[in-house]
């Protein structure tokens, strides 16, 4: 057993309902080292940050080439596993779905998320059928590589307003059906509804979090398996840019960049 087939089984028997495997979202190497570092279990993607960080919009408008390539570079950056997320698989039909997962395991990932949104300007959701297609062919390329990756497929119900926890759970036991291992709804923090979801649904929970959601412990407690701040860290920290520039045009002054990163900490975490 190599190292990447250790890694992958390592990684999924992270998630334990109870016991949520806790995701601070990273889209370079530098900002994977920063999560590693502050002792993090696993390291996952987030595919706005990547794009936005190679000059594209979120939403299936990165090239597949430039997201492997971020990919790659983050599973050497860290000695965690690496979970990416590919959207909805950066291609049209199930073969080319696949050809982006046999590249993101020789990247060196264990993991995927698989959106069944669409970005088409179509209907708001893949038709069932078509999505359970897509995660057949995730699965598939990954026994062919003969990888254990971790298959976590995002359910788009609530973020994109098509449809509530009874169509959120036929969603989730097709796709369980269809190979993969656990099922992300983002859009829901209501206690209410994440309760029902983990009773329903039978497989690893997971849920997306920012500020006014409830915290970790207590989502613990409900049962959530795995919990991701997606996005949000990227947004965050590119927060800071606008805010010193207005400051430093206007007023001539520097207080936004104070509490950041001196350089000599962030240039030696780059050494290792």
């Amino acid at each position: 057993m190599n190292e990447h087939h250790t890694r992958a089984l390592h990684f999924r028997s992270l998630h334990v309902p109870g016991e949520p495997l806790v995701l601070v979202n990273a889209w370079d190497a530098a900002s994977a080292r920063i999560v590693a570092a502050a002792g993090a279990r696993a390291i996952a993607t987030t595919s706005a940050g990547v794009a936005w960080s190679r000059g594209a919009p979120d939403g299936d408008a990165l090239g597949r080439e430039t997201a492997v390539d971020v990919v790659r570079r983050v599973a050497a950056a860290v000695p965690l596993p690496v979970t990416a997320d590919i959207e909805s698989g950066y291609g049209d039909t199930a073969d080319e779905v696949a050809g982006t997962v046999a590249a993101v395991l020789a990247a060196g990932a264990v993991g995927v998320n698989v959106e069944d949104a669409r970005h088409d300007g179509g209907a708001p959701l893949r038709p069932v059928e078509e999505q359970s297609a897509r995660l057949a062919a995730v699965r598939s390329a990954a026994d062919r590589a003969g990888i254990p990756l971790y298959v976590n497929a995002r359910v788009d119900t609530f973020l994109r307003g098509a449809g509530g926890i009874e169509e959120t759970v036929a969603r989730a036991g097709a796709y369980l059906a269809a190979g993969a291992d656990g099922i992300f709804v983002p859009g829901v923090v209501d206690r209410d509804t994440v309760a029902a979801l983990v009773a329903a649904i039978p497989a690893p929970l997971n849920v997306l979090v920012g500020p006014g959601a409830p915290p970790v412990p207590e989502l613990a407690r409900l049962g959530v398996a795995r919990v991701s701040l997606g996005s949000a860290v990227a947004e965050a920290a590119y927060a800071v840019a606008p805010r010193a520039a207005e400051e430093a045009l206007t007023a001539g002054t520097y207080g936004a960049l104070a509490g950041a990163l001196d350089y000599g900490t962030l240039n030696e975490l780059m050494r290792h």
